[in-house]
Order: C-alpha cells, then sequence, then structure tokens
C-alpha cells in the first residue's frame, strides 16, 4: 500500500495543538484594514479552533501531523 499524501494546501494553513485539536487563522485580516475597528482587527489576528463540523475533513487531509 502506498504511503498517504499530505494536503500541501491544508498543512500550510492548519496546525495541531499538543491535544491533538486543530487550530486554523481568521480570514478578512490580510488587507482593507483600514475601515475595520482595532478590536475587530484584534479578533481576527488570533487563531481558533476548527469547528466540529470541519475537523473530520482537515484530519484527512493531513494523516501524519
Amino acid at each position: 500500500m502506498p504511503k498517504m499524501k499530505t494536503h500541501r494546501g491544508a498543512a500550510k494553513r492548519f496546525k495541531k495543538t499538543g491535544t491533538g485539536k486543530l487550530q486554523r487563522n481568521h480570514a478578512f485580516h490580510s488587507h482593507i484594514l483600514t475601515k475595520k475597528s482595532p478590536g475587530r482587527k484584534a479578533s481576527l489576528a488570533g487563531e481558533t479552533e476548527v469547528s466540529k463540523a470541519n475537523t473530520k475533513t482537515v484530519k484527512r487531509m493531513l494523516p501524519y501531523d
């Protein structure tokens, strides 16, 4: 059986925490930042956990992480 390949796009976007949860970055934080409030930009800057609905899909794309 051949080795499974890691989805390279997913590997660049998601990372696994020490407890096995998946972290992702927020969208809407790369440009057109002048109209966004400082509080909104601060909350978009951090990472958040991948939703339960998408966790299975992301784990399948990252078989060795």
